[in-house]
């Protein structure tokens, strides 16, 4: 990580926030050869564990970025869950739905964990490694557009400068200054149009506990002389554990390592000492609100600033890092000179409904309407309604793959097609016997036997991962990669 002065700075992309989106993002623009910086007003990667539940969809997008080894050795399976009454085991628990065997055609098939400072530091190292730059301790306090781009003013305790860019992306939080410079409003889910979920303050803490197995995850329901629930998960692949307590509204949390303490032992059968040490502690009210635009002419908002979530159904990070994924490859196109400037259009038509999707899950969940299952993973989300997803055949069944759809995984004749897809580039595949072989100018070309999840026929393969057009044969392939910008190749 770097803090260098930045005096003046012209880029392509500016990304503002290092956290999981904007580091996603850098990761998948240097992989491109895209001129991009991410900045971040903090002097550090932010920390505690916040979004430690990595999808399977997710885990499929850190595969694709080069992380997904780093990500496995950081983290665990989820635990299941042990319920506690009266300072005894009262039953196991399992926190999320089990997937069917070979659900959506994913080698991924439940939530991995991570404490998010670990996952940022994995894609941080990745960024770099790319040659990506990070520059820690900037804040962006003002933002000019004209025709051509975009004028950040940024500050630090070095003095002040600008970076000049062809687009900004906004990935700098829930409370972003980037947000509130372009003027986007923000729309809460709650009857009142606050976002706020529910008005009970949460209490989160990563602390070292003993007396307590790190072989479950430990549920202590409200009851007796306490007034609110309390949590510890065993957070993989570290020796914390991560303390969740709530309280009624109103309640002033106290979160000093002694509050922290005060609580875990007025709502456990263990006493203030079993709470060895503490790493990080942080409060918040949930709240889940949607971004009304997710785009400002050359300014693009991404992850907690155009959503944010209730961390109760694990999609805030997985959304984010989504955004990142479908961004990424469109910036590239458009700064290549392959697509019209167009196709950035479709990231705010692609990207708001799914947002509002999981805004309305998470909130489910947290409300206890909903559990953790099918939907949850995020493998069967995509871009049916999108411009950019032509179907051309008809009488499909229902569960038929469709254009818009994420691209499943199988491995036939020796092909796997995750292989196959791998890469920020277009992927034509043709299925079974169709009568001409499928080829288009630069774009890699895979032929592989019928197979169930893709019937037979022609799919182009977008770099996200998603089926763009889909056809019986090659009738109408040429007038979609125009759309694209294939044809400029």
């Amino acid at each position: 990580m770097t803090s260098q002065q930045l005096t003046h700075v012209d880029v392509d992309v500016l990304v503002v926030g290092a956290g999981p989106t904007g580091l996603a993002l850098g990761i998948d623009l240097a992989r491109q050869g895209v001129d991009a910086l991410v900045v971040e007003r903090g002097e550090g990667l932010a920390p505690g564990s916040r979004g430690k539940g990595i999808q399977p969809r997710t885990m499929e997008i850190f595969e694709d970025l080069g992380v997904l080894d780093a990500i496995r050795a950081a983290g665990g399976d989820y635990p299941v869950g042990l319920i506690w009454q009266d300072g005894k085991p009262a039953g196991e628990r399992p926190m999320f739905d089990p997937a069917e065997d070979g659900e959506a055609g994913s080698p991924f098939t439940a939530p991995w964990m991570v404490p998010q400072w670990r996952t940022q530091e994995i894609l941080h190292a990745r960024l770099t490694g790319l040659g990506g730059r990070v520059v820690l301790g900037r804040e962006v306090t003002a933002l000019h557009q004209d025709e051509d781009g975009v004028t950040a003013h940024v500050t630090s305790g070095e003095g002040a400068g600008t970076v000049r860019a062809r687009y900004v992306v906004a990935a700098d939080g829930g409370r972003s200054a980037v947000r509130r410079a372009t003027g986007i409003g923000m729309t809460g889910a709650g009857a009142d149009g606050s976002g706020v979920v529910a008005p009970d303050p949460i209490l989160v803490a990563d602390a070292r506990v003993d007396g307590l197995d790190r072989d479950h995850w430990h549920v202590f329901p409200p009851g007796g002389d306490t007034d609110g629930f309390m949590a510890v998960c065993p957070l993989a692949g570290t020796d914390l554990f991560q303390i969740v307590a709530g309280f009624p509204a109103g309640t002033t949390v106290d979160n000093s390592p002694d509050g922290v303490r005060k609580v875990f032992a007025a709502r456990s059968h263990l006493s203030a000492d079993a709470v060895t040490g503490i790493d990080w502690v942080s409060e918040f009210r949930p709240r889940a609100a949607l971004a009304d635009r997710f785009r400002s002419g050359r300014v693009f908002l991404a992850g907690d600033a155009a959503h944010i979530h209730s961390p109760a159904g694990g999609q805030g990070l997985n959304t984010s890092v989504q955004d990142a994924y479908n961004l990424g490859w469109k910036l590239g196109a458009v700064l290549r000179g392959e697509a019209p400037a167009s196709l950035l259009d479709t990231y705010e038509e692609e990207r708001r409904p799914v947002a509002a999707e999981m805004l309305g899950l998470s909130t489910r969940i947290h409300r206890g309407e909903a559990r953790r299952g099918r939907e949850t993973r995020q493998l069967g989300l995509g871009y049916r309604g999108s411009s950019l997803a032509v179907e051309t055949r008809t009488d499909l069944p229902d569960e038929a793959l469709r254009a818009g759809d994420r691209a499943p995984d199988a491995t036939v004749d020796g092909v796997r097609l995750f292989d196959a897809f791998r890469g920020p580039r277009w992927t034509l595949l043709t299925v079974g016997a169709v009568t001409e072989p499928a080829e288009l100018p630069g774009v890699r070309s895979v032929r592989i036997g019928s197979y169930e999840r893709y019937r037979t026929g022609v799919f182009l393969v977008r770099p996200d991962g998603h089926v763009g057009w889909a056809g019986a044969d090659t009738t109408g392939l040429r007038e979609y990669t125009a759309l694209v910008g294939l044809g400029a190749r």
